[in-house]
C-alpha cells in the first residue's frame, strides 16, 4: 500500500487545525457566554443602589480581566460626572490619590459622555481628547468605556482599563461588556424602583403611626424603622398617652406580616386600643382582653402580639402596671445605672382566643426611670439565640441610658442586635423624678 502523498498530509493537518481552533473558538465563546450569564445573575442579585453600582464594575472587570474599573454616573443635566466608583485601586494607589477631586468628564472620559457609542483607547496618552493624569494617577494605557442606559436614557459611562495580559481590549471584550451594561441598566431599575417603593412605605407607615402627644410630667420618644426587603410596609406600632386620671399609658405591637393588610390591621387596633384605654383604671389585661373581643367581632384582625403599659405616678416615684399577649418584655433603665427586663407571664397574642385572661403584674419604678418597649425586629436574629440578643440589647440599652431619649431610641434603632429583616418600633418612657399621688377621679 502506498502511503499518503506529502500535500495530501499536509492538507488534512491544516483540515485538522482549523477544527481545533474552531473548537477552542467556540469553547470559548461558551465560557464567556456562561460568565456573562453568571454576571448577570450576580448584578441582579442586589438592590442597595451602591451595592449594585459596585457589583456592576468589579463585575465588568471580572469579565474581560481588566485591572481597573470604575462606572461614572451623569448629574441631571448630562453633560457631566456627579459621581465616581472606582475598584481596583490598592491601598496605596488610593492614598496617592487622596485629596484630588473625582473626574467630572474630562478629556476621554468627556468623550464618551459627548460621544456614547463604545470606546477603544489602544494608548491613552495619545488619544485627541486625552489632558493627562493628576498627580499620583497610577499608570493606565488602554481603555474601554461602555454608556449605561436606563429606561432610554443614559445613565453613566462603565470605564475599564488594563487588560492584566498587558493587551488592548478587543471586539469581544467590548462585545461582552455592552451585554453586561444592557443588563445592569435593568439592575439599576429595579434597585432605584426598590428605594422608591421602601421609602414610600417607610412614609406611609410613619403617616399611620401617631406622632406622641406631650406626655408631661412623663417623656417620651419613639422610633420606626422599615424592614430591609422590598415593600417594608409592615404591622409594627405604638402609641402612649396621659391619661384623665394622671396616669401615662403607652403600647406596643406588632401586626403578622409585611404588606397593606398588615398596616391597615395595625392602624385599627391602635385606634380602637386609644378609645379603650380612657376607660380610667381599667387593668391593662383587661383592655387587651377587651380590644381582642372588640376586634374579633367587627374586623379580621391577624394574629398581634402586643405590651400595654400603665404608668401611674405615686409617692417617690410611679407605679408600672403592665400585661402582654405574646409579646417581648418591657425593659427597664433605672437612674443607678441598673437594666432589667420585666420578665413575666406573657399571655397569648390577640387574634388567638378572646375568651383567655390575660394576666397583670406591678413594679415599683423610682423617679427619673425609663421603661422601654420594642418590637421583635429589634433583637432577633436568625444566627443567635433570642436570649443573646436581648442580652446584647440590655448592654446597649444600658450604656446609652443617660441620652435624652429621642437619642436613645435613635441609638437603638442604629446600632440593633438583630439582622435588620424586620421592621422594628422602640417606644421609651422615663417616669418624672418627683411626683405627686394621682388624684382619683
Amino acid at each position: 500500500m502506498e502511503s499518503d502523498p506529502p500535500g495530501l498530509r499536509q492538507n488534512l493537518n491544516e483540515q485538522l487545525e482549523g477544527i481545533a481552533e474552531q473548537l477552542r473558538a467556540l469553547a470559548q465563546a461558551r465560557d464567556r457566554l456562561r460568565g456573562l450569564l453568571s454576571a448577570v445573575l450576580a448584578i441582579g442579585g442586589d438592590l442597595e443602589l451602591p451595592a449594585v453600582l459596585h457589583r456592576i464594575v468589579t463585575t465588568a472587570m471580572e469579565l474581560v480581566d481588566a485591572r481597573y474599573g470604575a462606572l461614572g454616573v451623569l448629574a441631571p443635566s448630562g453633560d457631566h460626572l456627579e459621581q465616581f466608583l472606582t475598584a481596583g485601586l490598592t491601598d496605596e494607589e488610593r492614598a496617592a490619590l487622596g485629596g484630588i477631586d473625582f473626574p467630572h468628564g474630562r478629556g476621554v472620559l468627556g468623550h464618551l459622555i459627548r460621544h456614547p457609542e463604545p470606546l477603544r483607547v489602544d494608548d491613552i496618552p495619545s488619544h485627541p481628547s486625552s489632558v493627562g493624569f493628576p498627580p499620583g494617577h497610577p499608570p493606565m494605557r488602554t481603555l474601554l468605556g461602555v454608556a449605561v442606559t436606563v429606561r432610554g436614557e443614559i445613565y453613566g459611562d462603565l470605564y475599564l482599563s488594563e487588560r492584566r495580559d498587558g493587551r488592548p481590549f478587543d471586539e469581544d471584550d467590548e462585545e461582552v461588556v455592552r451585554a453586561l451594561a444592557g443588563a445592569a441598566g435593568v439592575a439599576i431599575e429595579n434597585a432605584r424602583l426598590f428605594g422608591y417603593v421602601r421609602e414610600s412605605a417607610e412614609q406611609f407607615q410613619r403617616l399611620l403611626l401617631p406622632t406622641l402627644p406631650d406626655l408631661s410630667p412623663f417623656c417620651g420618644a419613639a422610633v420606626y424603622r422599615t424592614a430591609a426587603e422590598p415593600a417594608g410596609v409592615g404591622g409594627d406600632w405604638y402609641d402612649a398617652a396621659v391619661l384623665p386620671d394622671r396616669a401615662c399609658a403607652a403600647v406596643i405591637g406588632d401586626v403578622v406580616g409585611h404588606d397593606l393588610h398588615a398596616a391597615a390591621a395595625m392602624a385599627q387596633a391602635r385606634n380602637m386600643l386609644r378609645a379603650l384605654l380612657y376607660d380610667r383604671r381599667t387593668p391593662p389585661g383587661a383592655v387587651l382582653t377587651q380590644l381582642d373581643r372588640t376586634v374579633h367581632a367587627i374586623t379580621d384582625l391577624p394574629v398581634t402580639t402586643a405590651c400595654l403599659a400603665r404608668i401611674e405616678p405615686a409617692a417617690e416615684g410611679s407605679t408600672l402596671r403592665w400585661s402582654t399577649a405574646g409579646h417581648l418584655p418591657p425593659l427597664v433603665l433605672t437612674p443607678d445605672g441598673g437594666a432589667r427586663y420585666l420578665h413575666a407571664e406573657p399571655g397569648i397574642p390577640l387574634g388567638v382566643d378572646p375568651g383567655i385572661h390575660r394576666p397583670d403584674h406591678s413594679v415599683f419604678l423610682p423617679g427619673g426611670a425609663i421603661v422601654l418597649l420594642f418590637t421583635d425586629g429589634l433583637v432577633e436574629h436568625p444566627g443567635h439565640p433570642i436570649d443573646d440578643r436581648l442580652d446584647a440589647l440590655l448592654g446597649l440599652a444600658a450604656a446609652h441610658a443617660r441620652l435624652p431619649l429621642d437619642g436613645l431610641v435613635r441609638t437603638l434603632a442604629d446600632h440593633h442586635p438583630s439582622d435588620g429583616h424586620d421592621d422594628l418600633a422602640v417606644l421609651a418612657i422615663r417616669t418624672p423624678a418627683e411626683n405627686r399621688p394621682a388624684r382619683h377621679l
